[in-house]
């Protein structure tokens, strides 16, 4: 069933979200107030958005380094996400994880793994919760396509997929693996086509189009929540920036491909299918407001925020 103008409205508000908040924290990184790293995901909303508006509430995800983006799509506070991105004490994590482990267990997020591929296999763990508790839910956990070369990719669809688990594998294939292109490190074209290896679906989409996403997601989902086990998703999309925001990436990529890239932009591609669906102009420019302001608001109320006392050290600790 395809979303409501309401809810795609919401979508656009999402991915619009996601791009600002990340333009900020970039900002906020090259003035030296980010205390990590910072791994931004300009470019590539339209995947994030498109499978988080297929899960409910209660359903879970499971995200990567790269995590800001689906933590705000799951519903996580934007004040709380800066704070921890900044290492405040009022951050998500009590400022504890930082930018690549961001993490909501209230909303959803379960866990930023920064390890690549990592998180595959918790993906099914995950699912395999869910299964023994008897609900409903399901999970989708988000790694690159340089984590299908990893072998917790293989171990982790393997296990998910024998035990007909609720998960969603979605493959955001930006292309590069940190600076290394997949031409270099993958022989097929397709990471899904993978899938073929354990009797599961595996679906390509175009991850600049959020309905496609969306689409292929919703279906994913009912198979998942239909005890029909896992699917293989891999969202063909790009990051325009570096690996994080201290790389340029010009090095590693030629101007011409990120130039091409930025034309497809996801954002100014849905704005246009509101456009013609009725939206005016005028209520476009009402949300675009609204999020420029929200944004604000989280970046001055993680400004604002103090750090963590070293009472807070041992605290938390395992």
């Amino acid at each position: 069933m395809a979303p409501s103008l309401d809810e795609m409205i919401q979508m656009y508000r999402k991915m619009l979200e996601i791009r600002r908040f990340e333009e900020a924290i970039a900002d906020l990184y090259h003035r030296g107030e980010v205390p990590s790293s910072a791994h931004l995901y300009i470019g590539q909303e339209a995947v994030a958005v498109g499978v988080c508006s297929a899960l409910r509430r209660d359903d879970y995800v499971l995200t990567t380094h790269r995590g800001h983006a689906h933590n705000i799509a799951k519903g996580v506070s934007m004040r709380r996400l800066a704070a921890e991105i900044l290492g405040k004490a009022t951050g998500l994590c009590k400022g504890k994880g930082g930018s690549m482990r961001a993490s909501s267990l209230a909303d959803g997020v379960v866990y930023a793994c920064p390890i690549v591929g990592s998180n595959i296999p918790i993906a099914a763990g995950v699912g395999l919760s869910i299964k023994l508790r008897g609900t409903d839910q399901v999970v989708a956990c988000f790694f690159g396509e340089g984590a299908s070369n990893i072998g917790d990719f293989h171990e982790g669809i393997n296990l998910a997929a024998l035990w007909r688990l609720p998960v969603l594998y979605v493959c955001e294939n930006n292309l590069y693996a940190l600076s290394v292109s997949q031409r270099r490190s993958t022989l097929v074209e397709d990471i899904a086509s993978r899938a073929s290896a354990y009797g599961i679906p595996g679906v390509v989409v175009d991850g600049n189009d959020v309905l496609a996403v969306y689409e292929a997601a919703r279906r994913a989902v009912e198979d998942a929540r239909g005890g029909r086990g896992p699917t293989l998703i891999e969202c063909k999309t790009y990051r325009w920036l570096g690996h994080h925001a201290g790389d340029p990436g010009f090095a590693y990529r030629p101007k011409e491909e990120v130039e091409a890239w930025r034309e497809r932009c996801p954002i100014k591609r849905f704005r246009r299918v509101l456009l013609s669906r009725g939206v005016t102009e005028e209520e476009l420019a009402s949300v675009e407001e609204e999020v420029e302001e929200a944004v604000r608001d989280a970046m001055d109320f993680a400004l604002e925020s103090p750090y963590p006392g070293p009472e807070e050290l041992l605290r938390d600790v395992y």
